[in-house]
């Protein structure tokens, strides 16, 4: 801005300096210059008009009123007698409001124009401007050489508050520009330095943007657990700026489902995408709304998938954005996959949008991925040599890459035939570009596939073999351990072929090893050295293992129990589905008429101060089930809990006996009470998320000693506290601590048990952001990310903590989930509501089973067999006994069994 202060009428010195109040108190100066826009316009002052339209242009746009702020720069233009360095400088202002309204390429024909009537330093400013409008349409080169050439100007520049700002603002802009290309460290430098100017300038609203930006670089980065806790930062910094806020928490949700975490995402896009309407922020809207095509079709509801996916395409077409449609027509056709039967017209769009897809260089990754789905549709139709050709786009690179040789011995020969493209023709070196842009688990599933199409299924398993061994190299390369999951990850639809291979043509032993490598790919969390049926034997004792897998539409389970090693066919997957939310609804229905009936009596007090039970925490003389009541919920939930376990375990009740159980869900298994079938009560039960799993924590290291003992009581409960008090009074040296985050984060550093009754909250689609309600908040799962350690027995007294979401990959995430995977061995949790009485009931009576040396999962199935709580499960190894066993009375129950020594 030219520097002219002795020429100037008051009236624009006014005006200029609302425009620079506008960076730090935007409310303050749209009124400011709406004072000095009314004087100049009767006084006949329209340079001072247009600065103070631009004034409150730039005051609108920080309040996130896009609309208002082109308003104001579109009159600023057309006021009568305006300087054109003055209509310049608003176009200059123009070109990022009409990025953020959706209009790149319009707002690269206002830079255009404004250009020539700039002064150099002017000009620098535009080029931090139009650096946005070439990130949105994929441009991302030329948009750091705008900012490079801005940010050589701009540093050597008068220290002016204006010419910080779009100093700190230029960083800004290249730093995520930088994100996008996957330029983490040069993201984080631009970041930092963006950050120390504005704070050093008073510039606390571009402050706040640049430290909005952490929860993106953090996911990006590998570090889940600190991207939300910049998240929640972010949230409080940004309040009363909706437009920023809601780009903040897309840009986050973009970050999330990078991470395979498109729960998470979900829940950002669901805050921010309203916001971005209501604001007008067309770009911005568009993006998100792709992104939550994209979670949509992840999260398993095509029909959504596809409606946000078509309202995006219309919406980024009209933007000019056409680098991006391709993406919004791949979660079409996903959906359609998904939704309608596949026919040769929807191979040829398949191939279609993966053509497209890769014909702009920008997603040779997204290309290659649709090429194998459009490849495995061509063989459900029948079409092999479709199949072929498209497999034959994505080996032979591979090939090449090793050999050298343009042959195409690595493909079948109709892929010569039919191949769309001549490679010959295509430069080495480009051509080894696009291989290093196939993932290596689309590679590899590839040329499994086309092993198997030679009835070659030696070969198919080794390249499903190579190719998970090289993503498992590639985790290793990481020590983040949320990275690592991230990277391992990629692999789930290879891991998940060869498991469909073991059922289709390997023998027990094959399933499980299969079964077992799909679970360390899926739940990475959860990953460990994997074991052979032999070691899990050992282990095992008189247990038996149960380990349900999922082949297409079908549940089989793989049975280890003494010598044997089996495969049993169970049904279909989908009638298992439908009776577990039956028996969901059926326990609680269960529970709250227990409740309604346990209001209108007055049952005696044992010392425990719990209903009906004696001071052993066994049930008191004239007790009849659960708090002494026969709730009239009982015919139904028999009736539907029988039903169900016909299908889960009719064919094996044979092979397992009556041996206590370690089971490995699948699905929406990961929701089931299992103590509620009636072949389970008073049977330990283990669920874990592999065997691998079981084994590394009933192995996990213990301290010498009786174990420490942590408690703590949420807020809004009648009877935590009473709970926290009886469960102290159990254990020798228990202490509580108080129902607060920080308090009960640190406890977990020190306690061998934790024990936290509180109300709980599941988030099924979003299960990091489940959590235990405290007093200053909620303890969140990624806060325990962080942890260094986790107590052996993590007890969560609360409902709904212990559900794990049910994805089609099957990881077992959630509140238990992350504890185990933080080293707990043993995590007691309520898979549906439990009423604050009934937890107390069964919590009393387990912890004096635990404390009298029963271990914690016989512990739990006789507490529950004993009260009808039904509610809670153990997930992990609960067998080893915290205690020495003393004399309970209980030594000829089923909680006597199999306790081996540790």
């Amino acid at each position: 801005m030219r520097d002219t202060s002795d020429e100037l009428d008051p009236l624009v010195t006014a005006a200029e300096a609302a425009m620079l109040r506008s960076l730090v108190d935007p409310g303050h100066a749209r009124h400011a210059g709406q004072v000095v826009l009314d004087t100049a316009l009767r006084s006949g002052s329209p340079e001072a008009a247009a600065i103070a339209l631009r004034a409150m242009a730039l005051a609108a746009r920080e309040l996130g009123d896009l609309e208002g702020a082109e308003r104001h720069l579109r009159q600023a233009i057309a006021t009568p007698g305006v300087p054109r360095e003055r209509v310049a400088q608003a176009r200059l202002s123009l070109v990022t409001v009409r990025t953020e309204r959706g209009h790149p390429v319009q707002a690269l024909r206002l830079a255009a124009l404004a250009w020539a009537d700039l002064s150099p330093l002017d000009r620098a400013k535009l080029d931090t401007q139009r650096a946005v409008a070439l990130a949105h349409l994929g441009r991302h080169q030329e948009a750091v050489a705008a900012c490079d050439r801005a940010l050589r100007t701009l540093a050597s520049a008068p220290g002016t508050l204006d010419n910080r700002r779009f100093l700190a603002g230029g960083l800004l802009n290249r730093g995520l520009v930088h994100s996008y290309r996957d330029d983490w460290d040069a993201a984080m430098r631009d970041l930092t330095a963006c950050l120390q100017i504005s704070q050093h300038a008073g510039l606390h609203h571009l402050a706040r943007l640049s430290a909005a930006n952490l929860p993106f670089l953090a996911v990006r980065r590998g570090d889940i657990a600190g991207a939300f806790h910049h998240y929640r930062d972010a949230e409080d910094t940004l309040f009363g700026y909706p437009e920023r806020l809601a780009t903040m928490r897309a840009d986050f949700a973009g970050a999330l489902l990078a991470a395979h975490l498109p729960g998470e995402a979900r829940a950002m896009l669901n805050l921010a995408v309203p916001d971005l309407e209501a604001c007008g922020a067309r770009a911005a809207l568009a993006e998100a709304r792709l992104k939550l095509a994209q979670v949509e079709l992840l999260t398993g509801d095509p029909h959504r998938a596809r409606q946000a996916a078509e309202q995006a395409a219309d919406e980024l077409a009209a933007q000019d954005r056409t680098s991006w449609l391709p993406l919004a027509t791949e979660v079409v056709l996903r959906s359609r996959l998904a939704l309608e039967p596949v026919t040769p017209a929807l191979v040829a769009e398949l191939i279609a949008g993966a053509d497209a897809l890769e014909g702009g260089g920008a997603h040779l990754a997204a290309a290659a991925a649709l090429r194998l789905v459009a490849a495995e549709a061509a063989l459900a139709v029948d079409d092999h040599p479709t199949a072929s050709a498209q497999l034959a786009r994505l080996t032979r690179h591979a090939e090449r890459e090793e050999h050298d040789e343009p042959d195409e011995r690595c493909a079948p020969a109709g892929a010569r035939l039919t191949s769309l493209t001549s490679p010959a023709a295509e430069p080495r070196a480009r051509r080894l570009a696009r291989a290093s842009q196939i993932p290596v688990p689309v590679r590899q599933h590839a040329l499994a596939l086309e092993a198997a199409l030679q009835e070659d299924i030696p070969g198919a398993f080794m390249a499903v073999r190579e190719g998970l061994a090289e993503v498992s190299e590639q985790v290793e390369t990481f020590a983040d351990p949320s990275l690592r999951a991230h990277v391992a990850r990629a692999g789930e639809r290879l891991a998940a072929f060869g498991l469909g291979l073991a059922v289709r043509s390997g023998g027990p032993g094959d399933v499980f090893e299969w079964a077992e490598r799909w679970r360390a790919v899926t739940a990475p969390a959860h990953a460990c050295a994997l074991v052979d049926p032999e070691r899990v034997r050992a282990e095992l004792g008189r247990r038996a293992l149960v380990e349900y897998v999922v082949d297409g539409e079908s549940l089989l389970a793989v049975v280890i129990a003494g010598e044997r090693v089996l495969v049993r066919w169970l049904g279909a997957m989908r009638a298992v589905e439908e009776v577990i939310v039956r028996l969901r609804y059926a326990v609680r229905r269960r529970a709250e008429a227990r409740d309604r009936l346990h209001e209108q009596e007055t049952p005696g007090q044992g010392s425990t101060g719990v209903p009906g039970l004696s001071s052993t925490g066994l049930p008191g003389p004239g007790s009849t089930g659960v708090l002494g009541l026969r709730p009239d919920g009982d015919k139904d939930l028999e009736v539907v809990a029988g039903e169900l376990e016909r299908l889960v375990f009719g064919p094996l009740a044979a092979d397992v006996g009556d041996a206590p159980l370690v089971v490995v869900p699948v699905g929406a298994l990961h929701t089931l009470p299992w103590g509620a079938l009636p072949f389970l009560r008073e049977r330990p039960v283990n669920v874990a998320a592999s065997a691998a799993a079981w084994i590394r924590a009933r192995q996990a290291p213990r301290r010498d000693g009786p174990p420490v003992v942590v408690a703590a009581a949420g807020p809004a409960l009648a009877h935590a506290h009473a709970e926290v008090a009886h469960v102290l009074a159990c254990h020798p040296g228990g202490r509580e601590v108080p129902g607060r985050t920080e308090a009960v984060l640190d406890a977990l550093a020190v306690a061998d048990v934790l024990h936290l009754a509180a109300h709980g909250v599941f988030h099924a689609r979003s299960p990091l952001v489940s959590g235990i309600t405290l007093e200053d908040g909620s303890l969140m799962a990624y806060d325990v990310l962080n942890v260094a350690r986790s107590p052996e027995l993590v007890v969560l007294s609360a409902c709904n903590s212990g559900m794990s979401r049910t994805p089609v990959e099957g990881a077992p995430l959630g509140l238990p989930g992350t504890f185990l995977a933080k080293g707990s061995s043993c995590v007691i949790a309520g898979l549906v509501p439990v009423r604050d009485e009934a937890a107390r009931a069964v919590m009393s009576m387990f912890h004096e089973l635990v404390a009298a040396g029963q271990p914690p999962d016989a512990a739990l199935a006789h507490a529950s067999a004993k009260t009808g709580v039904y509610e809670f499960t153990c997930f992990g190894a609960g067998d080893r006994p915290l205690y020495q066993p003393v004399a309970t009375g209980l030594e000829g129950s089923a909680t006597q069994l199999d306790q081996e020594p540790t």
